[in-house]
Formats: C-alpha cells, sequence, structure tokens
C-alpha cells in the first residue's frame, strides 16, 4: 500500500524561448550597470586599439616610399609597439570583467534555478524525471560556465572587432570597402548552412543528455534493488543506449563543424583577393596610396581570427544557447511555493511565523475532482474534514489516491478543482493569516543534511537551543541511540559523516516536526522505511510527536490506523467509509476486508 495512484506520463521541464532568454539575461545585465558598463566600455576599447597597428603600418609603407626620416620611421614603430601593449593589457582587462559579469548572472540565474527547482510540485518533478533536472543544473550550467569563462569575453571582443574593423574599412576608402564586403555573401551562407543542420542536433543533444543522466540517477538511487533483482546488465545497457545516442550525436556535430571550417576557408580567400585586386587598380590610378591599401589588405586579413572565432565558437555559443534556454525554462516557472505550507518536515523552511506554537486547526479539504494534466481521474467527490487536534488515518489500497490527497490536504499539490482551508482560511494565497509554519508534511522519504546533527534538527528552527532540541529527540525515542553518538548534538551525520539508520532518520524527522510545531501535521507512510523490527517504536514516536496537534496520517500499516480518531477509507480516488475502527469492523465494509488480509491480530 505504498504506491502512489497512477503514474503520470513523462513530460519534459519546460524550455525557454529566445525572447524569453534574452529578456531574462537584460534583465541580470541591468540590474549591475556598474560592471556592465566598465565591460562594454573596456571591450570596446581593446577592439578599438586593434586598429591603429594596421593604420600606421600603412602609414608607414608610405613613409618609406617618399624616402622619410629616420625619426618618422622610428616614431611609427614606437606607436605600433605602444598599441600592441595597451591593446593586450584591455583585452586582458576586458575579459575579466566579462568573465567576472558573466559568472555573477550565471550565479544569479543558477540560485533562481535551483530555487524554482526545490519549490517544483512533487507530481511536476515526477513527470519530469529527476535525470532532467539534474542534467539542467549539472550539464547545462557547465556548458554556459565553459562558454563564459572561456569563449564568451573571445566572442563578445570578437563581434566588436569585426564591427569596427569593417567601419574603419570602409572610412579608409569606401571602394576598399566594397571590396571586402565581397566576401559577406560566402561568409553569410555559410553560416546559414550550419545553423540549419546544427540547431536541432543541439537541442537533441541536450535531451539526450538528460536521458542518459535519468538512467544513470534512476539505477544508482535503486542499486539495492537492481541487485537484488540481478537486472544489473538491463540497466548497463539502457545506459549504454543512451550514452551511444548522445555520442552519435556529438559526432554528427563534429562533421558538421569540419565542413563548416572549409566554408569559412573559402569566403576568406574571395574577400582578401577581392581587396589585393581592388588595390591594385586604385593604386595604378592613384586613386589611393600603396599605405592605404596595405592598411585595407591588413585591416581584412584581421578579421580572420575574429570571423573564424565568432563562427567557429558558433558552436559553443549554439550549445550554452541551448543549455542557457533550458536553465531560464526552470528559472521562468512560476514561483509555486505555498505560502501556508512549509514543505516536507524533514525540509522545512525558516520559520517566518510570530513567535509561539499555534494551536491545533480545523482542516478542511476538498477536491471535486484533481488528475495529473491530462491523465486519468485521481481523486474525486472527496470532502474531509479534520476537527481541531483529531487525528484522521487514511486507508486504503495501492493505488487509491492516499498521498495525492496527503499532499493536498498539506498544500503541496494543488487540486485541479478543489480548496483546502485551515480554521477557514484558504491554505493557498492566504498571505499572512496562515504562516509556513502552520502545515507540515513527513513523508517515507527522508533526508539526513550533511553536517552536525544540531543544524540538520535546527533547519525546522533555527533558534533552537540544545535543550530543545534534545526534548524533541527524547520525545521521538532517539535517546538511546544519541547517546552512542561520539559527539552528542555535534556528531557530522548524513552523507561523509555518521550513518544513521532508515529508523533514526525517521526520528529526526519527526523531531523537526515536533520542533516546528505545526498546528496541523501530515505524516506520508512517515515509518514505512523502518521494517517490522522498528515499526512499533516508529509508531509511538509518531504519535508522541503529533500529539496535541491535527494529524492527519497514510497508513502504511493498519495499526497505525487503531489508534485514530477517525478513519477515512478510499477506494479508486473516492471515499467509502469512514468511522472508528470498532466501527469498520462492525459494518464488514471495505476496511474490513483490508483488516482481514492484513492479518493484525487485535
Amino acid at each position: 500500500m505504498t504506491a502512489d495512484p497512477r503514474t503520470p506520463t513523462r513530460t519534459l521541464l519546460p524550455v525557454a524561448s529566445a525572447r524569453q532568454t534574452w529578456t531574462m539575461l537584460g534583465a541580470q545585465f541591468r540590474d549591475r550597470p556598474g560592471l556592465s558598463t566598465a565591460a562594454a566600455t573596456v571591450l570596446v576599447a581593446a577592439a578599438t586599439g586593434g586598429l591603429v597597428a594596421p593604420w600606421v603600418l600603412g602609414r608607414l609603407v608610405d613613409d618609406v616610399i617618399a624616402d622619410a626620416p629616420v625619426s618618422r620611421i622610428a616614431g611609427r614603430v614606437a606607436v605600433i609597439a605602444a598599441a600592441a601593449v595597451l591593446t593586450g593589457l584591455l583585452t586582458a582587462l576586458g575579459a575579466a570583467l566579462a568573465s567576472r559579469l558573466g559568472e555573477t548572472v550565471l550565479a544569479r540565474l543558477r540560485e533562481r534555478v535551483l530555487d524554482r527547482a526545490l519549490h517544483l510540485p512533487s507530481a511536476t518533478l515526477e513527470r519530469a524525471g529527476t535525470g532532467d533536472l539534474l542534467a539542467r543544473v549539472g550539464d547545462d550550467v557547465a556548458v554556459v560556465t565553459n562558454v563564459i569563462a572561456v569563449s564568451g569575453p573571445a566572442f563578445v571582443g570578437a563581434l566588436l572587432s569585426v564591427v569596427l574593423t569593417v567601419f574603419g574599412l570602409v572610412a579608409l576608402d569606401w571602394r576598399l570597402g566594397l571590396a571586402g564586403l565581397v566576401a559577406a555573401p560566402a561568409y553569410a551562407l555559410a553560416l546559414r548552412w550550419y545553423l540549419r543542420r546544427s540547431m536541432p542536433y543541439y537541442a537533441r543533444e541536450r535531451v539526450a543528455t538528460g536521458e542518459r543522466t535519468q538512467a544513470m540517477a534512476g539505477a544508482l538511487r535503486g542499486a539495492a534493488t537492481v541487485r537484488a533483482y540481478r537486472t544489473e546488465d538491463a540497466h548497463v545497457a539502457a545506459i549504454a543506449e543512451r550514452s551511444g545516442l548522445a555520442r552519435d550525436l556529438s559526432l554528427e556535430i563534429f562533421n558538421l563543424h569540419t565542413r563548416f571550417g572549409l566554408r569559412i576557408n573559402r569566403s576568406e580567400f574571395l574577400g582578401l583577393a577581392a581587396v589585393l585586386v581592388a588595390g591594385f587598380f586604385l593604386v595604378r590610378d592613384d586613386l589611393v596610396t600603396v599605405g592605404a591599401a596595405t592598411t585595407a589588405a591588413l585591416y581584412f586579413h584581421r578579421l580572420f581570427n575574429p570571423i573564424g572565432l565568432l563562427l567557429m565558437e558558433s558552436d559553443s555559443v549554439l550549445q550554452a544557447g541551448a543549455s542557457l534556454a533550458r536553465l531560464v525554462g526552470v528559472a521562468s516557472l512560476p514561483d509555486t511555493a505555498p505560502p501556508a505550507a512549509a514543505g516536507p518536515a524533514s525540509t522545512p523552511a525558516p520559520a517566518t511565523a510570530p513567535a509561539g506554537p499555534r494551536g491545533p486547526a480545523a482542516l478542511d479539504v476538498t477536491v471535486r475532482r484533481h488528475h495529473y494534466d491530462d491523465g486519468p481521474l485521481v481523486l474525486a467527490d472527496v470532502e474531509l474534514r479534520l476537527a481541531p487536534g483529531e487525528r484522521v488515518a487514511l486507508v486504503g489500497a495501492s493505488g487509491a489516491g492516499k498521498s495525492t490527497l496527503a499532499g493536498i490536504a498539506a498544500g503541496i499539490i494543488a487540486p485541479t478543482d478543489g480548496s483546502v482551508r485551515l480554521d477557514g482560511v484558504p491554505l493557498t494565497g492566504a498571505g499572512e493569516a496562515v504562516s509556513r509554519r502552520d502545515v507540515a508534511l513527513v513523508s517515507q522519504e527522508v533526508h539526513v543534511f550533511a553536517g552536525p546533527l544540531a543544524a540538520d534538527l535546527r533547519l525546522a528552527a533555527p533558534d533552537a537551543t540544545d535543550a530543545e532540541l534534545l526534548d524533541a529527540l527524547e520525545r521521538v525515542g532517539a535517546t538511546a541511540w544519541l547517546r552512542a553518538l561520539p559527539d552528542g548534538l555535534a556528531t557530522p551525520v548524513g552523507e561523509g559523516g555518521h550513518r544513521l539508520t532508515a529508523a533514526q532518520a525517521q526520528q529526526v524527522a519527526l523531531a523537526r516536526l515536533v520542533l516546528t510545531a505545526p498546528a496541523v501535521a501530515v505524516l506520508d507512510e512517515a515509518t514505512a522505511e523502518a521494517g517490522s523490527a522498528g515499526a512499533r517504536d516508529l509508531d509511538r514516536a509518531a504519535l508522541a510527536a503529533t500529539r496535541g496537534r491535527t494529524t492527519l496520517i497514510v497508513a502504511h500499516r493498519l495499526s497505525q490506523a487503531v489508534t485514530a480518531d477517525r478513519i477515512v477509507v478510499l477506494d479508486h480516488g473516492r471515499i467509502v467509509e469512514q468511522g472508528t475502527h470498532d466501527e469498520l469492523l462492525a459494518a464488514d465494509g471495505r476496511y474490513g476486508h483490508l483488516w482481514r488480509s492484513w492479518r493484525v491480530p487485535v
């Protein structure tokens, strides 16, 4: 009786459009006007400085032809050297400023993505799969970071160099400028050829990376089950298949990239040849000097590297663009964090409620219908009211809709058509009338955060004293194993620290519930992972942690239902029975059948 009803079809998280991506980036840059202006100014100055040497070299050629004095030639050389040094310094400074700006923007975007990811409804995350989200916050962030730190500043500098050099070439002589523009159609055709073929590959590559991550995450997360059923070969084969698809896409992109390079070289030849030929005829007719023609040829030759970088690095920029659109797609999701529910008590948000515990409250849940996207109906015609301080157990066969109803009651899942009220106040969108500490959910999937045990507990109550932490642990029966820890509350737990058993981890989650002191507690099979050995201890711990609170329990074991004030029986998403344990046994209905099947002695 642990499965959630009807697994919904997989739907990937959204990908932002180009307009949405640029809008969000523009807003990030505007939020940092000083750094953005400084980076832009230095990069423009560096690109402008690069024009000095070719122009002075042209004048130097004319001076040599005119048999100018050595002092003038030496002066030209000194200017070229000084320009080279200054341009190098400005280029380095511009790259540093651009990298700092890009890293800052990416850091803010990454924080926003993480914030949205942590507040995603559980149903949305389940439909998308953890692999899609992990690929975005892992691989996609890595791709964008690499471009920002390595390719980004060079790309922006190259773009400025191209624009300013073309302007300088036209200003030198419009006829030489027109000759250089002969290469523009060839460059444009090469880029158009590449973009049309490569962009779909990059989008497919990012999806394939997400699929590969999903396969790996699923196999690693369920490693014990995989070994138990000896399905290692099947999972390895699935990972190999997805890895092969990602590899094949990368090879196809590399092949396109190589052919793209050949087209760039052809465009460079056409442009330089046109400038040299035009320069020859203009010099022959005394329309320009040899120095001007030399400067024009050097200007166009100077375009080789920046244009080549722009076109060749478009490979990395396109990948970064695809990754950035996936990040912005998550960052642009609406903030679905319910203002009332703090989320799982195992991962509570910092307290925002006024000081002092709130007494038990009445909870009214109305679900006229609920389904996931276009999937089948999960809940229908559910009217559930919990009186202040009442303890209600929710039972039913696998797929009955218990966990979905618990998620709705806790404010974690928004019903398709329905409402949840706490003391008559809507749980969602209630402003400050309902605080984030009033409803807490503890599920069977408990996470122990890495760090001292005290810090893990203070996630629920940042200002709690050591005495209050010890009292909470004592209340849930964790004193015995706490005393066995080498450093007590200061003992590191979680990853890299002292490993807690499943039962101990649940006791930590229940202790957080005690510290949170909510008006309503929702336990979604919160003691299901303990196994039979610690089942009774955890049942007692859950009873102690929720004493004096309005409580809804998704009962994994029917022994949990026996102690409830009222039992609600779900069947195919509808309430079919409710009453006390004795009343439902006497009625000999659905609950009676479940009880006999479970064979638990009274």
